[in-house]
């Protein structure tokens, strides 16, 4: 199943030991870098650190006090309904208000300074066996509901005006807010700046009484800054991508450090570049929160040190193949969407992978691009399919069709000592593949073969399509799952790995690379019943499908004799 009370565990005990943690005085820098002195103290003489809040998913109210135990909460209180969140949820997957049963609890917690301090605690019920599990997983990956809120004792208008423009200098953007008449309190939210490292986002300042002249300024800035601002920054997104790419072309990231500052004259001596307009850059991606500026310079934050050419998991490639090749077809996606054309072949003459292939330098660039999203693949190796082949008597194997540089294959071999794998690709991909399955000592457990989709090797017992179907057409696709299909024994599974569009509309990763598909490709994403589509056309059917970080799934395909309904797991 998609929804794990163990999952929701680890999050509720790392929430109570946040608020068990920490104070106005040490939450308030985290939130707004740079607060410090007169102001800090200011703040805190006006404002507490009141609770911190998490939405979980509870199969029902016996399981939510289970959960609760488990995390060393105690409340004798029935849960009450949580219209706001409610409402909230209700909006951002397009459901109906009624179908969602949301509570809030709000147990205390003592805290290390001895002061008693809540953990909100939202629960929407997700019943065996309903369709709520996709919301769940959305919900559980991106916190929407996560945030911290504070006190304000014994406000006064000037006071709170205060505190709101404090707030507002150090980067909080107002996010909403409202007067709540059942309570006689005023609430008003806040966007935490970019750079906050308290790894919440969303902030709560919530006053006693009825305060609606100055609720009413708050939402005047929020309403008056959105359609402006929002369309401006925008309209901006190409730039934050060439800041991105030129800062990792000139390897600054390389020559930074996230525990030290540099003075920019330093760095831009160690990268070759010019100190002021290296500056103006590293100011820009201080608001995209990829360094940070302190008093001995600047550093590389969690984010930027993705961009370095060593770090685990590093997203270098990925950031020059979209500040390139890529950025530049995209000038022509009016072209595409007018004539159908794709703007990639329009403006190089060619497609991508032709293009490609004729330069070294920028098909390397594209294998470790594709690669670069790795983070995708850490859950797939205990997909049960392999976890099932692992158990045969004389082993199994494991075909990986057009596998690219061997990095989704490597990790199935080394989380399953007893598969072998086989690799399908093109001549450069195969070597590069065998390089680096050699250098993680998995070569021996590994064949080799340079071929084409018709060219599927026979004989498998897990076959992966990982982010290949997206590329192309329905007919292609089609084409290459019959290839598979025939190739596949009747006990063999495939794993089709893909971002799949969200039925119900939700902001999702798949819906910007369906529209990069379009214009840079020819292909496109699909929605879950699309792919059930095609695969039946194959003669397959789609057993099951799990999602993965970064709004990927795995699609749990096998012949159609074998299973014919689909399951979510």
């Amino acid at each position: 199943m998609i929804t794990t009370s163990a999952d929701d565990t680890s999050r509720l005990l790392a929430t109570v030991d946040f608020v068990k943690e920490q104070d106005a005085v040490t939450l308030l820098p985290l939130l707004f870098p740079g607060l410090d002195g007169p102001e800090l103290r200011s703040l805190v003489e006006h404002c507490r650190f009141s609770h911190a809040a998490l939405l979980v998913f509870p199969s029902g109210e016996a399981e939510l006090h289970a959960l609760l135990g488990d995390c060393g909460l105690v409340t004798t209180a029935p849960p009450r309904a949580s219209v706001v969140v409610r409402d909230r949820l209700a909006v951002r997957h397009r459901r109906r208000a009624a179908e969602l049963d949301v509570g809030i609890l709000r147990p205390a917690v003592t805290c290390a300074d001895g002061e008693r301090r809540m953990v909100e605690v939202f629960a929407l019920t997700v019943p065996p066996g309903s369709d709520l599990d996709t919301l769940a997983a959305y919900e559980r990956e991106r916190q929407h509901e996560a945030h911290v809120a504070f006190d304000v004792p014994a406000p006064d208008p000037l006071v709170l005006r205060g505190l709101c423009a404090t707030f507002a200098r150090y980067g909080a953007v107002p996010d909403g807010g409202g007067y709540n008449p059942h309570e006689n309190g005023t609430v008003l939210y806040f966007r935490a700046p970019a750079e906050a490292k308290a790894g919440y986002r969303s902030v709560e300042l919530y006053v006693p009484g009825d305060h609606r002249d100055v609720l009413a300024a708050h939402l005047d800035q929020h309403r008056a800054q959105q359609p402006a601002e929002t369309l401006l920054r925008l309209l901006t997104g190409a730039w934050t991508t060439q800041a991105l790419a030129a800062f990792a072309q000139l390897s600054v990231p390389d020559a930074m450090d996230t525990e030290r500052g540099v003075d920019v004259g330093e760095l831009a001596g160690k990268v070759g570049a010019q100190p002021r307009n290296l500056a103006t850059l590293l100011r820009y991606l201080v608001m995209l929160g990829a360094v940070t500026e302190g008093r001995d310079g600047y550093r590389l934050t969690g984010l930027g040190a993705l961009l370095r050419a060593d770090a685990p998991g590093s997203m270098r490639a990925l950031a020059l193949m979209y500040g390139g090749p890529f950025y530049e077809s995209f000038a022509g996606l009016e072209h595409t969407v007018r004539t159908g054309e794709v703007a990639f072949e329009h403006l190089f003459g060619e497609n991508h992978f032709d293009h490609f292939a004729r330069d070294p330098r920028l098909m390397e660039l594209f294998d470790r691009s594709m690669a670069a999203g790795a983070a995708m693949f850490d859950p797939v190796p205990a997909h049960p399919a392999f976890s099932a082949a692992a158990q045969a008597p004389a082993g199994a194997t494991v075909v990986d069709v057009a596998g690219g540089n061997g990095e989704l294959l490597g990790r199935v071999l080394a989380a399953h000592p007893r598969l072998t794998g086989v690799l399908l690709e093109r001549p450069h991909s195969v070597e590069a593949a065998r390089l680096r399955l050699a250098a993680a000592g998995l070569g021996p457990r590994c064949e080799f073969l340079t071929g084409d989709f018709a060219d599927v090797p026979a004989g498998g017992d897990v076959y992966v399509l990982s982010r290949v179907l997206h590329d192309w057409d329905d007919e292609r696709c089609r084409e290459i799952l019959r290839h598979c299909a025939r190739a596949m024994p009747d006990h063999a599974d495939l794993l089709v790995v893909e971002r799949v569009l969200p039925s119900d509309g939700s902001v999702s990763l798949a819906t910007a690379w369906d529209l990069h598909m379009m214009c840079n490709v020819g292909g496109r994403e699909r929605h879950t019943d699309h792919y059930a589509r095609l695969f039946a056309d194959a003669g397959l059917t789609l057993v099951d499908l799990s999602p993965l970080p970064l709004d990927g799934n795995v699609l749990h395909v096998r012949k159609a004799t074998n299973r014919p309904t689909l399951e979510r797991s």
